[in-house]
């Protein structure tokens, strides 16, 4: 099911549930931070001994400010706790505005809860959280809560801040799972993602690809792609990580022998291509929605269809007759009628 394996010289495989940025992932995967990652290795692999990954991509001096301003303590021992058997990781990126009662955080954390068999997933939930009020109202609800050590002087990060601003970083949790995605991911893939729009099966990197939900398998080849998206963003100045990824991915595959898979929506489904049949949906992604109320509203509609649909019976359901209710208020801030 697109899951990793258990090579000592790998560390962790990722689902991520929001795009989170690419200098944290970069560290749970590489050797860049030399004996902080080794305590990590030593934690995973049967050896005990920490198997390099090979030469590092260039990185400009951007990305090494971005490396002062991250810090990664306590890490190596709480992946551990988190990972499925298979070290199979869900992560998740939250701040203080996003994890507020009845925000984006409750509303994701309860999907778990109502969804088809996948309330355990729970237990492998890694909620990212970059400020300390956020940090604080994950610790009141989840297990599982990792703040991340952002320097506050270059970005305020506790704010609900819109889609696009420098401030934004991609945080949202602004999803909700429904059924086990992993069925639907491929083994053959290094990476996994979902798209706003599928639109050709024969040639799926024609779609543009939405990095807020994709999946990771732990292999060299993966590492080495994370590596080279990094170091891709000195080359798109202000783009963002999914406007970055989209430039590269050709380039992944000529230059990496990349295998890279867009799912399809109409399991993977979101606000932007709306598919109203709740029979093989497995998660829905608040995208193509503007501001952090319009996105809780319409996941919030989008729960309560999910619950009345999980009600019916299964000849009910076969008959197809129960549709999503439309995000009429994130369509509307985008212009689109309703």
């Amino acid at each position: 099911m697109g899951l990793g394996g258990k090579d000592s010289s790998h560390l962790v495989s990722f689902l991520i549930g929001a795009a989170l940025p690419t200098a944290f992932l970069f560290f749970l995967a590489s050797d860049r931070l030399g004996d902080g990652l080794s305590s990590i290795s030593m934690s995973w692999g049967s050896s005990g001994t920490r198997q390099s990954a090979g030469p590092r991509a260039q990185e400009s001096d951007n990305t090494t400010t971005l490396d002062q301003e991250v810090g990664f303590a306590g890490l190596a021992e709480l992946l551990p706790r988190v990972a499925m058997e298979d070290r199979t990781v869900i992560l998740t990126l939250v701040n203080e505005a996003w994890a507020q009662p009845g925000s984006l955080l409750d509303i994701y954390r309860e999907s778990f809860k109502n969804g088809e068999d996948i309330e355990h997933f729970l237990n492998h939930v890694l909620v990212i959280v970059i400020d300390a009020g956020g940090f604080g109202r994950c610790k009141a609800v989840h297990p599982h809560c990792y703040l991340l050590e952002v320097n506050k002087s270059t970005a305020n990060l506790s704010s609900a801040n819109r889609f696009m601003t420098k401030e934004f970083l991609e945080l949202d949790a602004d999803m909700i799972w429904l059924r086990n995605p992993f069925h639907h991911i491929s083994v053959y893939a290094d990476m996994s993602l979902s798209t706003d729009y599928f639109r050709d099966a024969f040639a799926p990197l024609n779609n543009t690809l939405n990095t807020g939900l994709y999946y990771m398998r732990s292999t060299n080849r993966s590492i080495e792609m994370l590596r080279y998206w990094r170091a891709a963003r000195a080359r798109f100045p202000g783009g963002s990580e999914q406007g970055v990824f989209n430039e590269i991915k050709h380039e992944l595959i000529t230059k990496l022998q990349a295998r890279i898979e867009a799912v399809e929506t109409v399991y993977f489904s979101g606000f932007c291509e709306y598919h109203a049949n709740l029979n093989r949906a497995c998660t829905m992604h608040a995208n193509c929605c503007i501001g952090l109320a319009n996105k809780v509203l319409d996941l919030k509609d989008a729960a309560v269809d999910w619950r009345n649909y999980t009600r019916l019976t299964q000849e009910e359901r076969k008959k197809g007759g129960f549709k999503w209710t439309p995000p009429a208020r994130c369509w509307k801030t985008i212009g689109w009628n309703v």
